[in-house]
C-alpha cells in the first residue's frame, strides 16, 4: 500500500529586525489620514523623533530617557533602583497637548531584555507621535492602537512569546483626562478628591498574543491628583516570606498627599528597600533580585 508523500518541510526563515517595527506599521494603517501639522512635525524633529517608519537595523541601542519630564502643569517622574539588572524600563513622548508614557517589566535578565526594550522604544516613540499626539486624534482609540503597536514590536524583537506587564498612559493636558491600558496588572494607585484607590481595569500582559486587542480606560485627572505605578519587584520585595504588597503602596500614596512625583518615587523605593530582609543563606541556588521601578504623575494645582 502506497503511503501519501509527506509534505516537504521548508526551513524556518530567520527573524529579522524588521519585525521590530511591524506593530508600528500595522497601527499606522488606521492613522494615514491623520496628518500632522507643520508645527507638530517641527516638534518631532526637535525632540529627535522620526515621523516616518524607522528602517530595520541590525542592532538597536536602548536609551534611558531623562527620568523627569519637564511639562508645564504636569510633574512626571520615574525612578529606577540603583541595582537595576532586569527588564524594567520607562519612556515618554510629549508633543503639543498630549503626553504618552509607559512603564514595562520585561521578563528576563538585563542582557536578554535590553534588545527587546530597544525595539519596543523604537516603535513606541514614533507611534505615539503619529497616533496619539495629533490634537484631533481620539484619545481612547489612539491609545489602544499605540499599545497594539508596542505589543507587536515587543514580540517581534523577542521572536515569540515574552511576558511583559506594561502600563501605558496617554494624558491630554488641555482636558485633564488620562487614557490608559494596564496590561498585566502593574500596581497603580490614584489619589484625588475622591480618596486613594487602585486604578481599575486590568488587561492581559504584553508579549503573549500578536493579535490581541486592548481596551483603554479613561480617568479624569483633576488638579492635585497623583498617580503612582510600581513594578512587580517593589510589590514582591520580601521580608522573610511576607512581600511588601500593594496595600503598602496605597498607604504610601495616601499618607504623602503633598509629595512631588520625584518624592513619591524615591520614598516608595526607599520604603521597599527598608522593608526588605532576606535570609542570610540560600541553599543550592543564587537569588536574583528583581528590578524595582516607580513612576509617578502629579497634576499641578
Amino acid at each position: 500500500m502506497n503511503r501519501p508523500a509527506k509534505p516537504e518541510k521548508h526551513p524556518t526563515q530567520p527573524a529579522t529586525t524588521s519585525w521590530c517595527v511591524l506593530g508600528y506599521r500595522v497601527a499606522l494603517v488606521r492613522a494615514r489620514e491623520q496628518n500632522l501639522a507643520p508645527d507638530q512635525r517641527e516638534e518631532l524633529r526637535e525632540a529627535g523623533i522620526p515621523h516616518e517608519v524607522p528602517r530595520p537595523a541590525e542592532t538597536q541601542s536602548f536609551t534611558i530617557p531623562n527620568v523627569t519630564a519637564q511639562i508645564p502643569g504636569l510633574d512626571l517622574h520615574a525612578e529606577y533602583a540603583p541595582d537595576r539588572s532586569g527588564g524594567d524600563f520607562f519612556d515618554f513622548v510629549h508633543i503639543g497637548s498630549r503626553v504618552c508614557f509607559l512603564l514595562a517589566d520585561i521578563a528576563g535578565s538585563r542582557a536578554e531584555t535590553e534588545p527587546i526594550a530597544a525595539a519596543t522604544q523604537a516603535a513606541f516613540r514614533p507611534a505615539a507621535a503619529d497616533l496619539v499626539c495629533p490634537a484631533d486624534a481620539n484619545l481612547m482609540e489612539s491609545t489602544e492602537l499605540l499599545v497594539q503597536a508596542v505589543n507587536h514590536a515587543l514580540m517581534g524583537a523577542a521572536r515569540g512569546i515574552h511576558f511583559a506587564p506594561t502600563f501605558v498612559g496617554c494624558y491630554d493636558l488641555s482636558l485633564g483626562v488620562l487614557a490608559y491600558v494596564n496590561a498585566g496588572g502593574q500596581t497603580a494607585m490614584l489619589r484625588d478628591s475622591e480618596g486613594t484607590r487602585p486604578l481599575p481595569n486590568i488587561g492581559m500582559p504584553l508579549g503573549l498574543f500578536t493579535h490581541l486587542t486592548f481596551d483603554a480606560s479613561m480617568q479624569a485627572f483633576e488638579p492635585g491628583a497623583k498617580l503612582l505605578v510600581v513594578t512587580k519587584g517593589v510589590i514582591d520585595t520580601p521580608r522573610g516570606h511576607a512581600p511588601f504588597g500593594p496595600q503598602r503602596v496605597l498607604d504610601h500614596v495616601e499618607q504623602t498627599p503633598a509629595a512631588s512625583a520625584t518624592d513619591l518615587c524615591r520614598t516608595i523605593l526607599a520604603s521597599a528597600a527598608t522593608y526588605e530582609k532576606r535570609p542570610r543563606f540560600h541553599l543550592g541556588r543564587t537569588h536574583l533580585r528583581e528590578d524595582r521601578t516607580a513612576l509617578a504623575m502629579v497634576r499641578s494645582n
